[in-house]
C-alpha cells in the first residue's frame, strides 16, 4: 500500500484579507513561508521521504512545495488546482454562502462542486496509479483538501472538528486501484 500526503499551501495575502481565491492567486505571506518551512521540518523529523512530488499550478502551491522540499524536482498538475469560483474570485469571504455549494458557482462562470470533486479524485488516482508511487506529496488547496475525502464518505471537519489550516495535511493509504483510506490529519503548525 502506498501513501499520499495532501497538504494545503501556506498562508497567503488573500487568506489574510479574507478574499476568495480559487483559480486567482496571491503570494505567500511571511507566516505562510514559515508554515511551509515548518511542514518541511515535520517531514524531516518524521523521516518521511517522497519518491514523487506534485503541486497545483498555482504560484502559492509551487512556492509552498519549493519550501517544503527545497531542490527536489516536482511536477505541476492543473488537476490539483483549487475550485474555480468564477466571478466570485477575489471578493470578500463575507459573501460566502453556507455549504453545500452544489452548482452555485456555475452561473458565475465557475465550477460545479461535483465536477470539482471528480476532477480531484480522477487526478489524484491517475497520479497514484503511476509506477513506483509509494510515498507521494501533493500540494494543493483548502477546498481541495476538504472535497477529496468526501468522495470516500469522509468529512474532515467531522474528523478534526475544524477545517484544515494552512500547511495542514491529510494522509491517505492508496490500495493501488481506486480506493483511498484516511490515516491521519496533521497540522504541523499547531
Amino acid at each position: 500500500m502506498s501513501k499520499v500526503y495532501m497538504i494545503r499551501h501556506g498562508q497567503t495575502l488573500f487568506n489574510v484579507l479574507r478574499r476568495k481565491q480559487g483559480w486567482c492567486d496571491s503570494p505567500l505571506t511571511e507566516l505562510g513561508i514559515e508554515q511551509a518551512r515548518q511542514a518541511g521540518a515535520y517531514f524531516r523529523e518524521q523521516d518521511i521521504q517522497f519518491d514523487h512530488v506534485y503541486s497545483s499550478t498555482s504560484e502559492r502551491c509551487c512556492d509552498t512545495t519549493e519550501l517544503i522540499v527545497p531542490g527536489v524536482p516536482y511536477e505541476r498538475v492543473k488537476g490539483l488546482k483549487e475550485w474555480n469560483f468564477g466571478k466570485f474570485e477575489g471578493i470578500t469571504e463575507d459573501l460566502n454562502l453556507e455549504p453545500p455549494f452544489g452548482d452555485f458557482y456555475v452561473q458565475f462562470g465557475g465550477e460545479d462542486e461535483m465536477e470539482f470533486r471528480d476532477r480531484l479524485v480522477r487526478t489524484v488516482t491517475e497520479l497514484m496509479r503511476r509506477p513506483e508511487h509509494e510515498s507521494v506529496l501533493m500540494v494543493s488547496h483548502g477546498a481541495a483538501i476538504a472535497q477529496f475525502p468526501r468522495a470516500f464518505g469522509v468529512d474532515l471537519r467531522e474528523v478534526t472538528g475544524k477545517r484544515v489550516g494552512n500547511c495542514g495535511m491529510a494522509v491517505y493509504e492508496f490500495d493501488g486501484d481506486s480506493s483511498f483510506t484516511l490515516l491521519d490529519v496533521v497540522n504541523p503548525n499547531e
